[in-house]
């Protein structure tokens, strides 16, 4: 199981100590959400937290678009150390739009994903699954940190884990929202690769035992 800490939940007085608690930890990426306060209603930082992380950072920079028009920005977030960019699939008007995007992302060479909210169809993302290398389910609604995992977010989790088999793709099954010690266990249960965590490691007495606890659910 990997584990991608959410930077969102770091204290930003203090970022670069926070960056390096993440490097010396057993997490495997960082998780950074950007959010533009028109798609969700918050903002949070875009590039000159982008270029800090790319200084400090030491492991992968997974990026998650919370955004309108994605268009106009996967590729500069590439550019500016992007390992994984996703966007939101409410996000774009048209399945010829999703592609396209999708297609800029791998272009710059970063690894592709698609993200749906709490209230989007799992099987909205059945028509990309052959050119993304992970899908992210949000088990929250996107825009806010420290809210309650949404149940119905596992029946997502399974539906998609059974298609990709199926199908018999390499492509992660990410989920973000709520996670801690115990949703990390329901949620891998039903076949998620990845975990976002925000305030259960951030906030937690022990940033390494709470990534362990994570990856030992």
């Amino acid at each position: 199981m990997l584990v991608a800490p959410s930077i969102l939940s770091a204290d930003f007085g203090h970022l670069a100590d926070e960056i390096e608690a993440v490097n010396r930890s057993e997490a495997d990426w960082f998780h950074v959400d950007v959010m533009d306060g028109v798609f969700v209603p918050n903002i949070s930082f875009g590039f000159p937290v982008m270029e800090t992380l790319r200084r400090y950072a030491r492991k992968p920079l997974d990026v998650h678009l919370m955004i309108t028009h994605p268009e106009k920005y996967v590729e500069r977030f590439c550019d500016a150390g992007a390992w994984s960019v996703g966007f939101h699939l409410e996000a774009v008007d048209s399945e010829d739009d999703v592609h396209a995007i999708l297609s800029l992302i791998r272009a710059k060479g970063a690894r592709a994903c698609l993200t749906i909210n709490p209230d989007i169809s799992a099987e909205g993302l059945l028509p990309y699954l052959d050119e993304v290398d992970m899908v992210l389910v949000m088990s929250v609604f996107a825009g806010f940190g420290g809210q309650t995992f949404i149940p119905d977010s596992l029946n997502k989790i399974r539906f998609l884990r059974r298609e990709i088999d199926r199908r018999q793709l390499p492509t992660l099954i990410e989920v973000d929202g709520g996670i801690n010690e115990h949703t990390a266990g329901l949620v891998r249960h039903e076949g998620a690769d990845v975990l976002v965590a925000g305030s259960s490691v951030f906030k937690a007495p022990s940033m390494e035992d709470a990534i362990k606890a994570l990856k030992n659910a």
